[in-house]
C-alpha cells in the first residue's frame, strides 16, 4: 500500500483518479491548490479554479472517506504563471501558461510538498501514461556477470489511450525523477469511460462540464488582463506588409498573435494574416496565408524525458500546438538546451513562445519553447 497525494480540481478526471487509487487499497489524500487571491473576481469566476470546484473536490473526498486539504499557492502562481504570461506577451511571444503551471506548480512545487509530508507518490487526472522499464545493466556495468549487474528503472511518458483528450504535450518537461513519483490513473481510459465509471460510483463530479479557458482569463480574452496589468506594453505602432509598406496601425504588439486574421483593421483586397511580431520596430507584420508556412524553427529551454542530451541529429514526430497533429521532423541538437527543427513539410503559424514536443510514436521524447522560426 502506497501513500498517495491526489491533486484534485473538483472535475471528473481527478475525482475518478482518487477513487480508483482508494479502491486499490492505497492511503489516499486529496488536495486542491488555491491559486488566486481571494478578492480577485476575475480568477474566482473561472470554472477551473472556482470556489465551486473546490467544494466539489471536498464532496468527492467526503464520499470516498479520505482526507482533503487545500494548499495555498497564490504567491507561486502569481510569480511563475501570471507574471510569466504577462512578460512573454510584452516581449512579443505567445505563451502557454498551463505549461508553466504544470512545470512550476502542479509538479515541481507539489512533488516537493508531497515528499516533505511523507507521501510516496503524487497522482493527477491527466490523460497520459507512464511506463516503467526494468533493466539489469547499462553501458557502465554491461561487462559484469549477471548477478553483479545493477537493476535500474527507466520511465517513459506516453500519450493517453484517448487521443482526443491526450495531454502528454502539456507534460513534456517531466523527467525521470518526476515520473518515478507520479501516477496518472486515467490515462488508460477514454473520456466516455471515465464519465461512466464516475457515474457508476456516484461521484459528485461525474457530470461536471470541463473548463476550456485559461483559469485566470475566463472567456479566453487575455487582452483585458494585459490592459489591466501591463498597459505600458501596449504601444501603438505600424502594421507592415512583407515589403515594409505601412497598411495601418496596431494597438500594441501583445494584442496580436501569429496567424491572426480578424481585428487587424486594414483593407487590402485579400485576406491578410499576422506573420510576425517585430519587437525591434514595434511592428505587426502581415501577409497572405502562404506566408504563414515555415520549414524550420529554433527551440530553446529544451529538455528530454530521459535526461540525456542527444549527441547526434535524430528523426521524430514534432507537435507545435496542443491540438495540432504531430508531423515528421529532424531535430539537430546545438548547445545543451537548444535545437533546430526541420519539418518534412512546412507548418502553418509556427508561434514563438509556444511549445514544440517530440514523439517517437506514442512516446514523449521531450520538448522546449519555440524561440523563433528559421
Amino acid at each position: 500500500m502506497a501513500k498517495i497525494m491526489v491533486a484534485m480540481s473538483g472535475g471528473v478526471d481527478s475525482s475518478l483518479a482518487a477513487a480508483l487509487l482508494h479502491e486499490a487499497g492505497h492511503d489516499v489524500t486529496g488536495v486542491t491548490l488555491h491559486l488566486w487571491e481571494g478578492d480577485d473576481n476575475r480568477l474566482a469566476e473561472s470554472l477551473c479554479c472556482s470556489q465551486e470546484m473546490t467544494e466539489s473536490a471536498r464532496r468527492v473526498c467526503a464520499q470516498l472517506g479520505i482526507p482533503y486539504y487545500v494548499f495555498n499557492y497564490q504567491r507561486e502562481f502569481r510569480r511563475y504563471v501570471i507574471e510569466y504570461f504577462l512578460r512573454e506577451y510584452a516581449s512579443g511571444f505567445t505563451p502557454n501558461p498551463c505549461l508553466e503551471c504544470n512545470r512550476e506548480i502542479k509538479f515541481r512545487a507539489l512533488l516537493t510538498r508531497a515528499r516533505t509530508l511523507g507521501f510516496d507518490y503524487v497522482a493527477t487526472g491527466h490523460y497520459a501514461r507512464i511506463h516503467a522499464d526494468e533493466t539489469r545493466h547499462n553501458g557502465e556495468d554491461a561487462g559484469l556477470p549477471p548477478a553483479e549487474r545493477v537493476q535500474r528503472t527507466t520511465y517513459r511518458l506516453l500519450r493517453a489511450v484517448d487521443r482526443e483528450k491526450d495531454q502528454s504535450y502539456m507534460l513534456y518537461m517531466l523527467g525521470q525523477d518526476d515520473l518515478a513519483r507520479l501516477i496518472f490513473p486515467i490515462g488508460e481510459y477514454t473520456k466516455v469511460e471515465v464519465r461512466a465509471m464516475a457515474a457508476a460510483r456516484g461521484l459528485a463530479s461525474a457530470n461536471r462540464p470541463e473548463s476550456q479557458d485559461i483559469c485566470f482569463v475566463p472567456g479566453g480574452d487575455y487582452r483585458n488582463l494585459l490592459r489591466e496589468e501591463c498597459p505600458d506594453a501596449l504601444r501603438p505602432g505600424p502594421i507592415l506588409d512583407l515589403e515594409g509598406r505601412e497598411l495601418g496601425r496596431h494597438q500594441g504588439l501583445p494584442l496580436y498573435t501569429i496567424g491572426q486574421r480578424r481585428g487587424l483593421g486594414i483593407a487590402t483586397g485579400q485576406p491578410m494574416y499576422v506573420t510576425a511580431l517585430d519587437v525591434a520596430r514595434n511592428a505587426v507584420i502581415v501577409g497572405p496565408e502562404s506566408a504563414l508556412r515555415r520549414e524550420s524553427l529554433r527551440a530553446e529551454q529544451v529538455t528530454f524525458v530521459s535526461g540525456i542530451w542527444p549527441q547526434a541529429p535524430f528523426d521524430c514526430l514534432a507537435q507545435i500546438r496542443a491540438h495540432a497533429d504531430a508531423v515528421p521532423a529532424r531535430v539537430i541538437p546545438r548547445e545543451v538546451g537548444t535545437v533546430d527543427v526541420y519539418f518534412a513539410r512546412p507548418q502553418r503559424a509556427v508561434t514563438p513562445g509556444q511549445a514544440i514536443v517530440f514523439y517517437d510514436g506514442d512516446v514523449v521524447l521531450g520538448g522546449g519553447r519555440i524561440a523563433r522560426d528559421r
